[in-house]
């Protein structure tokens, strides 16, 4: 204790020293946080410099409702930064806002493995969010803001175990399907929709009813997040049409969970990659959002002062310990009393991050050893350590402390309405809404889709030109299997170039599951209805030119069944695709190894050497079983040599089976094509199968970080 005295007295001095000097005491102090001596009790701290703390002190009590509802009480100015000047006591007009309350006690979160000198990621939390306010979750990267925030929304990772408890308007129960919202830190969009478009799908897969209802959920929900100017803009831009900014985007997926008219709403980051003026933007339109009842509980690492100035209370975490929980302004007592009072002119967020990071002891390490014309670098010189200990110890044996608890206290003492779940959207539903959402995108995602057309066309007539003039003779043979082989094997080379448009649905798709708007069967039937068109397209258009090209067998039937078996084979392919996508999850490694495994695909077809003479290990068995290829090249050479007869000599005819035997396997069997066609069926249908298995296991422990249910057990 002597040194972590000694630690804050060192840093009490620089601070205080930092305030008191010329240049500071001659910038006015209005709109400024000032100081206050170390040790001070409750003194005035607010935006102005006006001794009306009480004033501005936001007081909650919880009242004797029919719904027994909790009604928080708050001060109109307390809104600080961005309001009016403070008014007098007697102008302060309080409003009452009745909604639903969520109330953690000795919340404990442990993941294993998850830290080298500890696995409890939240040790020991006590907290409380009301109705009408915004409760933010600060501290510095890896402190445990959104371990905390998923444990209290229920979407805590299947290798954690929470112990302690969770009152949902004072009762022990978890947070239901519609009841909260649940944002993430990244932004997982559709770019080709309008914003108006993209909320409207939204609202078709979470709420059952009539459209013309979720019409207005949607416009309702567009005017909560202050959209209206950007409806009918494309949200990531289409060809070369602007799309929307990072704070457009990430208001955009705040009103995608509003849409469900949730209670709570959880936000991971809202301010993630924002600029300071879409940061306020964000915050004056959350706190609007917060005043209409909803109960906001977000994490955040840094705001600026204006910023600051909106929260209602702040739970400040480092190392998984709660340094402070309270009102917001009272925080920046807590740190004087501590002995760490808050420079004048600083943000009091980055007052708070500088010191409990412990990052900055690896700076301090670095001035330490720098000297220059003025000496050390003095006003870097506090221990983090030190200054954590010091502010738990404080905080502990503080007012604000025995508030929490006592507040804790009544807000469980009774049991409140119980939240129930929300109806949601049938599955026939969600797959004709997926289906059509991924045919508009297909329509307008030009990149990935049409110019995907364009270069099968290109192939094909390359191809095309290149063999055409073969003739049906004998000694045409060879030439023709070269070119189906090739046209084949290059056809599906190109559907590579879809990753990264499987890429974004696999995202959405995981996005959308985990706030239960989809399912991993919804999701792979509407994904499948919708490739069916564009697919069957590119099919029909490259086979009638590689048919007529390449000259093959002039019959209807013969044709039907090229272009049937071309288009099972973009079937397989893109199934392929989205299996090698959906484990890898990224666009580079996914490209490569796709194409590895065309190309081992391709050597074991039985073109480059005939397959019965494969080596039996790896190229027989699996390769040439596995290839795709295979089974499409095979169907083809005996729809287009099956019953053909080829004269040698002046009496000898061979058939063309035996025509193939020196150049291609393939099986004796009448009509062998079919049962190739049925294999080509059943490897489309198995690979997205296989995708649907590593969906589903990916919610239960997969490869370790996946989604999954969180085992709850009270603390012993």
């Amino acid at each position: 204790m002597e040194e972590i005295q000694s630690q804050s007295d060192n840093y009490r001095s620089s601070a205080s020293s930092s305030a008191s000097s010329p240049v500071s005491s001659s910038i006015p102090l209005n709109n400024f946080y000032y100081l206050r001596k170390p040790g001070s009790l409750r003194k005035p701290i607010s935006f102005e410099d006006s001794p009306d703390w009480d004033d501005t002190d936001v007081e909650v009590r919880v009242e004797d409702s029919k719904d027994n509802n909790i009604a928080a009480t708050t001060a109109s100015s307390h809104s600080g930064y961005l309001s009016s000047p403070p008014q007098p006591e007697a102008a302060v007009v309080a409003r009452n806002i009745s909604g639903d309350s969520i109330v953690w006690k000795d919340l404990t979160v442990s993941i294993k493995g998850k830290r080298k000198y500890s696995d409890r990621v939240i040790k020991s939390s006590n907290g409380y969010a009301l109705p009408g306010t915004m409760t933010v979750i600060m501290g510095p990267r890896k402190s445990g803001k959104s371990t905390l925030l998923r444990a209290l929304a229920g979407r805590l990772d299947g290798s954690a175990n929470m112990y302690g408890e969770v009152f949902v308007n004072g009762a022990k129960s978890s947070l239901h399907y519609g009841s909260y919202g649940f944002v993430k830190r990244k932004n997982t969009l559709i770019g080709s929709l309008t914003v108006r478009e993209y909320l409207y799908y939204s609202a078709l897969l979470q709420l059952p009813g009539f459209l013309c209802e979720k019409k207005n959920v949607v416009e309702d929900a567009i005017a909560a997040m202050s959209l209206g100017d950007y409806a009918n803009n494309l949200i990531g831009g289409h060809c070369r049409t602007k799309g929307l900014s990072n704070g457009e985007k990430r208001r955009v997926s705040i009103a995608r969970e509003l849409v469900m008219g949730p209670h709570f709403l959880f936000i991971d980051e809202p301010l993630y990659h924002l600029d300071s003026v879409s940061a306020l933007m964000m915050m004056v339109t959350l706190k609007k959002l917060a005043n209409t009842g909803c109960t906001l509980i977000f994490t955040i690492y840094q705001s600026s002062t204006e910023v600051f100035g909106l929260f209602d209370r702040i739970c400040l975490l480092s190392n998984g310990k709660t340094l402070f929980f309270g009102e917001a302004l009272a925080c920046l007592q807590h740190f004087s009393n501590a002995g760490f009072p808050c420079p004048i002119m600083q943000s009091p967020s980055d007052h708070f991050l500088r010191a409990i990071n412990t990052d900055f002891d690896r700076i301090i390490s670095v001035c330490k050893t720098w000297q220059d014309d003025h000496g050390d670098l003095s006003s870097v010189n506090m221990d983090t350590h030190a200054a954590i200990c010091t502010l738990e110890e404080t905080y502990k044996s503080s007012a604000d402390a025995a508030a929490v608890e006592t507040m804790i206290l009544r807000l469980t003492e009774r049991e409140g309405p119980s939240l129930r779940s929300k109806g949601k959207a049938s599955s026939a539903t969600r797959i004709i809404v997926l289906t059509w959402r991924s045919l508009l995108v297909m329509s307008r995602e030009w990149k990935y889709y049409w110019f995907r057309l364009i270069l099968y066309m290109l192939l094909t007539l390359c191809i095309g030109t290149l063999f055409s003039g073969l003739g049906h003779s004998l000694t045409s043979v060879g030439a023709r299997v070269a070119a189906i082989f090739t046209f084949i094997s290059f056809s599906s080379l190109l559907s590579i170039f879809g990753v990264p448009a499987q890429l974004k649905e696999v995202k959405v798709y995981a996005c959308e599951d985990s706030n239960k708007h989809s399912g991993g069967f919804v999701f792979l039937t509407g994904l499948f209805l919708a490739s069916i068109p564009f697919l069957f397209l590119i099919s029909i258009a490259s086979s009638l030119v590689f048919y007529f090209f390449i000259r093959l067998r002039i019959e209807f039937n013969c044709l039907i069944y090229f272009v049937v078996n071309f288009f099972i084979c973009l079937l397989v392919n893109e199934g392929l695709v989205l299996v090698v996508v959906t484990i890898l999850q990224d666009i580079f490694w996914s490209t490569v190894i796709l194409v590895f495994m065309h190309v081992m695909m391709m050597l074991s077809a039985g073109y480059f050497r005939i397959r019965s003479a494969l080596p039996g290990p790896v190229w027989m068995y699996p390769m040439s079983y596995i290839a795709f290829h295979t089974y499409m090249i095979q169907g083809i050479l005996e729809n287009e040599y099956s019953g053909i007869l080829f004269t040698v000599g002046e009496v000898r005819t061979i058939s063309g089976y035996e025509a193939l035997e020196n150049v291609y396997d393939v099986p004796p069997n009448y009509h062998s094509k079919w049962k190739n066609l049925m294999i080509l069926s059943l490897m489309a249908l198995g690979f997205r199968v296989l995708v649907f298995l590593l969906l589903q296991k990916k919610k239960f422990s997969f490869f370790g970080f996946l989604y999954g249910k969180t085992k709850i057990n009270d603390k012993k």
